[in-house]
C-alpha cells in the first residue's frame, strides 16, 4: 500500500492496494508536501533494486542444486533475498535439512553466478539511471548498501556504469549482522554523517525494508520478484511499482518546494 514518506510529506497521502496504483490520481490528491531538502541522502540496495540480477541468482542457485542431485524448494530460497552469505547459509541449511550439501552447492552457485556477472553487466531496473541523474542534479548524497560481498558489489555497480554516482558501497561481508538487522543502514548513516531520519532507503526485499525501518530511515519499497508480505505492509511505508515512480514522487516534492 502507499503511505506517506516522512520528511517528504507532512501529512499521509493516498492509500492504494498493491499492485493497483494510479499515480496521476495519487499525485492530484497528495496536497501537502514538505521540502525535498529534508532528505539529505538516499541509500540504495543493489540486487533487484538498481540491477535486474535476482533472477540470475535464482537460476544459478537452482542449476547448482540440480548438479548435486537436489531439487530445491524455491520458497526457502526466497527467504534468503536481502541477506548476506552467513544468513543465507543459516536459512538454507535449516530449510533443507542436514542432508543439504550447502558448501558444495554454494561454491558451485557462486562460481556460476560470478561467471555471468563477470562477462556482462546486469540490466538496470527501469528508472534507475534517471533517478540517479535527478538526485545528482539536486546534490542529494547517495550510497549503496548490499548483502553482496563488497568486491563483487563494486564490480557489478561499476560494470553497470553507476559507480560514479555513489560516495561508497558497503557490502555484506563488512558487517556482522545481516539484513533484516539495522546494522548496515546505521553504518551507512554514520559514514555519511547523516541522521537516519533524514535519509531515504530504497529497497526491493522485505529483509531490506525491515533493516532500514529498524534503523529509523524513511523507506520506499520497489518490489522485484516477491510482493511485500502482510507483516511488512503493516509498517506503513511507501510501496511503488518502479524507480520511475520514485523519481516522480521526489520530483513533485521538489516542485512544491519552489
Amino acid at each position: 500500500m502507499l503511505a506517506h514518506v516522512r520528511g517528504v510529506f507532512k501529512e499521509p497521502g493516498v492509500v492504494a492496494e498493491w499492485p493497483t496504483f494510479n499515480w496521476k490520481v495519487a499525485c492530484a490528491i497528495m496536497i501537502q508536501m514538505s521540502e525535498l531538502r529534508d532528505i539529505t541522502a538516499v541509500i540504495f540496495d543493489m540486487d533487484g533494486l538498481l540491477l535486474d540480477s535476482e533472477r540470475v541468482a535464482l537460476a544459478t542457485f537452482v542449476d547448482a542444486c540440480r548438479e548435486f542431485g537436489f531439487e530445491p524448494d524455491v520458497e526457502v530460497y526466497y527467504r534468503c533475498i536481502g541477506g548476506n552469505d552467513v544468513r543465507t547459509k543459516q536459512i538454507l541449511t535449516e530449510g533443507y535439512g542436514r542432508r543439504f550439501p550447502f558448501d558444495d552447492i554454494n561454491e558451485r552457485w557462486h562460481s556460476n553466478y560470478e561467471d555471468v556477472a563477470a562477462n556482462r553487466p546486469f540490466p538496470l531496473k527501469p528508472g534507475a539511471l534517471r533517478l540517479l541523474q535527478f538526485l545528482e542534479a539536486r546534490r542529494i548524497r547517495k550510497a549503496v548498501v548490499t548483502s553482496t560481498r563488497r568486491e563483487s558489489a563494486i564490480r557489478k555497480v561499476s560494470n553497470a556504469g553507476l559507480l560514479q554516482f555513489f560516495e561508497f558501497v558497503i557490502g555484506g561481508d563488512e558487517i556482522r549482522r545481516s539484513k533484516p538487522d539495522p546494522e548496515i543502514y546505521l553504518t551507512a548513516c554514520r559514514r555519511l554523517r547523516e541522521i537516519p531520519e533524514h535519509c531515504l532507503a530504497l529497497e526491493d526485499s522485505d529483509n531490506g525494508v525491515l533493516s532500514a525501518s529498524a534503523a529509523g530511515l524513511q523507506v520506499i519499497q520497489v518490489p522485484d520478484m516477491l510482493e511485500p508480505s502482510s507483516e511488512v505492509k503493516t509498517l506503513g511505508h511507501t510501496i511503488l511499482p518502479s524507480l520511475l515512480d520514485v523519481e516522480t514522487l521526489l520530483r513533485d516534492g521538489a516542485k512544491n518546494e519552489a
